[in-house]
């Protein structure tokens, strides 16, 4: 992933342990749980706690995990990944809060049904996590396989989405 120099983060404190959100003057570029796999190196972005862009997805990320928010009204850039990742990002914001498809369902949605190992790799390395949500992805015949952010803070976010 590349990122724009001008990127700078904050910390937030969710249930499901610490995230590091990361953004620029125009658009979020990041959101990650603490220790997630893939994540980049934030040493060379300072903390700006009161940057607008990062105080507004903090709290809508709050209101989505206090159950009050389905979806997410945010400028995002994910332009720092190949053109493949991209348009694997691009298809899982379309899945419904509550929903789920398969790596393979969204290997057919890009046309290149072969590429589901590949459409695995992208997802993993989604680098704004929930807000782009990669954890509604499931294996074969609904197999819960991993998350960059740890399967149980998976298995937590499909349960916060889950109709009752």
């Amino acid at each position: 992933m590349k990122f724009s120099p001008h990127t700078v983060r904050t910390t937030l404190a969710t249930p499901l342990g610490p995230m590091t959100l990361a953004a620029t003057d125009t658009a979020l570029v990041g959101a990650w749980f603490d220790g997630q796999q893939h994540q980049p190196s934030f040493d060379a972005w300072p903390v700006q706690a009161q940057h607008p862009l990062l105080h507004a997805a903090g709290q809508q990320l709050q209101e989505y995990f206090a159950g009050q928010r389905q979806h997410f009204d945010l400028p995002l850039d994910l332009s720092g990944g190949t053109a493949f990742q991209q348009a694997v990002w691009a298809r899982l914001q379309t899945i419904a809060s509550g929903g789920t498809v398969s790596y393979g369902h969204i290997s057919q949605q890009i046309h290149n049904p072969a590429a589901v190992r590949a459409v695995g790799a992208a997802v993993g390395r989604n680098p704004i996590s929930i807000i782009v949500p990669c954890h509604r992805v499931l294996g074969a015949h609904g197999a819960l396989t991993g998350y960059a952010g740890g399967l149980e803070r998976k298995i937590a976010l499909l349960k916060l989405e889950s109709p009752v």
